[in-house]
C-alpha cells in the first residue's frame, strides 16, 4: 500500500522543492550550480505570471518527490509541455513515486491539449534512461544542448 500522495505544488512547498534541487544536483554532481533561490523560486512559480507549474509528492507532510514542468512552443509540434526535472528523495526511489509523478505530467499534458511533452536526461544516468524507457519514450542522442547565462549575456556587446 502506498504512504504518499501527489498533488499540485502550494507555495509552502517551495523550501522541499528546493532541498530536493540541490539533492538533484549534487546527483548530478554540480552543486555549485543551483543559485535559484526560495525566494525566486516562490515569485517565479506562484506570482503573478507563473513560469512554471509543479507536483509534488508528500509522505507524513514532507516533500518527498517533485515534477516541475511549464509549457514550451514547438514550431513543428505547437505547444508542448517540458519536464524541467523530476527528483525523488533518494532513499525513496524505486517505490513508484516517480512513476506517479511522470503520470501526473502525462495526464496534464492531455488535459492541456499540449501535443506531447518533452525533457532531458544525462546519458550516464542510466536509471533515469531505464525508468523513461520503460514509458518506451524517444531518447533522442541528435540534439546538443546549448545555452547563455545571463552573465556571459552581459558581457556580450548587444547593441
Amino acid at each position: 500500500m502506498k504512504s504518499w500522495t501527489v498533488r499540485k505544488g502550494k507555495p509552502e512547498d517551495v523550501p522541499g522543492v528546493m532541498q530536493l534541487v540541490r539533492e538533484l544536483a549534487e546527483y548530478e554532481r554540480a552543486p555549485h550550480e543551483v543559485t535559484n533561490t526560495e525566494t525566486a523560486m516562490l515569485l517565479d512559480g506562484f506570482g503573478e505570471v507563473p513560469a512554471f507549474g509543479l507536483f509534488v509528492a508528500e509522505m507524513n507532510q514532507e516533500i518527498i518527490g517533485i515534477a516541475l514542468h511549464y509549457a514550451r512552443y514547438s514550431t513543428w509540434k505547437g505547444k508542448m509541455l517540458y519536464l524541467e526535472d523530476i527528483v525523488v528523495k533518494e532513499h525513496l526511489r524505486g517505490k513508484g513515486i516517480g512513476a506517479e509523478l511522470f503520470e501526473a505530467c502525462l495526464r496534464h499534458c492531455v488535459d492541456m491539449n499540449y501535443a506531447g511533452m518533452t525533457w532531458q536526461v544525462l546519458d550516464w544516468n542510466e536509471p533515469a534512461l531505464n525508468f523513461y524507457r520503460k514509458y518506451a519514450a524517444n531518447l533522442d542522442s541528435e540534439w546538443i544542448n546549448g545555452k547563455l547565462l545571463l552573465a556571459e549575456i552581459q558581457k556580450m556587446d548587444l547593441t
